[in-house]
């Protein structure tokens, strides 16, 4: 895919997150009568915020390059976004079989999920509309 601009990353990275946590609500769902079943998500939110930042913000940063005092010396890996953590919902009471999905938590944060999803996904496609409209301009002046 084609890196039309920094922001593109993040929000390819966000979708990717949600899509993943929406499938992880759903394996909750699916298993809410199951026993000792503990209710999973992610959190995605502060990683990506920790990225933008750093991306967008690099002028401002105080960090040292590493220097290369000898051409043998390796390159440093650039540092890619970090995969979103897992963790365990495990605020809610268990219930006697020690199931922790509790379905109302569940189902409102599939449904809020679900926006955000479709919110970044609109925000993509209109990123994308515009600069394939420059593009298109630009064509025809030539």
């Amino acid at each position: 895919m084609i890196e039309l601009n920094r922001s593109n990353k993040y929000i390819e990275a966000a979708l990717n997150a949600r899509a993943t946590r929406q499938d992880m609500i759903g394996s909750n769902i699916a298993n809410v009568d199951t026993p000792f079943y503990r209710s999973k998500d992610i959190h995605f939110e502060g990683m990506l915020a920790d990225q933008a930042q750093s991306e967008f913000n690099r002028h401002l940063q105080k960090k040292l390059k590493l220097a290369q005092t000898n051409p043998m010396h390796l390159e440093p890996k650039p540092q890619t976004p970090e995969k979103p953590v897992l963790f365990y919902r495990d605020g809610h009471m268990a219930r006697n079989d020690g199931n922790t999905v509790d379905i109302d938590i569940e189902t409102s944060e599939l449904s809020k999920n679900g926006v955000m999803y479709n919110a970044l996904a609109s925000a993509y496609q209109k990123n994308r509309a515009i600069f394939a409209a420059v593009l298109e301009a630009s064509k025809n002046l030539s």
